[in-house]
């Protein structure tokens, strides 16, 4: 009983300083060590999810299951990222104490730590994406069909702003002068329309609803409705 009771007799009033903290100044400390409770979970999160890193693509190397060589290459560099960046391996000095070796700028490129993140990491991520936009304009051919009319101003903003992010834009209505009355028809125009106006309000829109969702949810975790967040056992 108390395994579950206790967290949430936590989370409820850590959840109340948290937002009593935001209208009484005298709660401002004690939303300053909830912080630090916070950032003291993330640290042992961060722990535990190596920990099922290590769990899973052992297992999957172990039993040979198909894919277990990306296993292999992912714990391999799991660890020399580990190693080389706790121990700051190949660190540059500091000019300012150039003896103390953990003193030593280990992000440069010029150390492993961080010519890994610049040479490796970061093409590899530029890559996934780079691929990812295949997907997207496989997505975007199935779903831009003018079937209806929300498909037809789907097609109809995205044929604009593609157009005014090429040349053809500028071939196409750039003869337009920019202090006539049918400069609004120019599609760098519609393009600042559609991105500046449009597509503001609408984010507004979706941001202000993302607002509601995450306070009815944040309400339901501190009254102790929803207790999905506990083990069952």
């Amino acid at each position: 009983m108390l395994q579950r009771t206790i967290p949430i007799a936590i989370l409820c009033l850590s959840g109340v300083i948290m937002i009593v903290a935001y209208f009484v100044s005298f709660a401002v400390s004690w939303s300053e060590t909830v912080n630090v409770w916070f950032n003291i979970l993330s640290a042992v999160a961060f722990v535990l999810g190596a920990g099922n890193l290590l769990a899973v693509n052992l297992e999957k190397i172990s039993s040979r299951r198909p894919g277990w060589a990306y296993a292999a290459i992912t714990l391999v560099s799991f660890f020399f990222m580990l190693v080389v960046g706790l121990l700051k391996l190949g660190a540059v000095p500091d000019p300012k104490n150039p003896l103390v070796h953990f003193a030593g700028d280990y992000e440069t490129s010029a150390s492993p730590y961080g010519w890994m993140y610049e040479y490796v990491f970061s093409p590899l991520t530029s890559t996934m994406f780079g691929l990812l936009a295949f997907y997207v304009a496989s997505a975007a051919f199935r779903a831009f069909r003018a079937k209806n009319v929300e498909s037809i101003l789907l097609l109809g903003t995205a044929f604009i702003i593609l157009i005014a992010q090429t040349a053809a834009g500028i071939f196409l209505t750039g003869w337009i002068p920019q202090d006539s009355v049918f400069a609004v028809l120019r599609f760098d125009s519609l393009k600042v329309g559609i991105t500046e106006h449009i597509q503001t309000a609408g984010m507004r829109a979706i941001t202000i609803g993302i607002a509601l969702g995450v306070a009815a949810t944040s309400l339901r975790l501190i009254l102790g409705i929803d207790k999905s967040y506990l083990s069952k056992n």
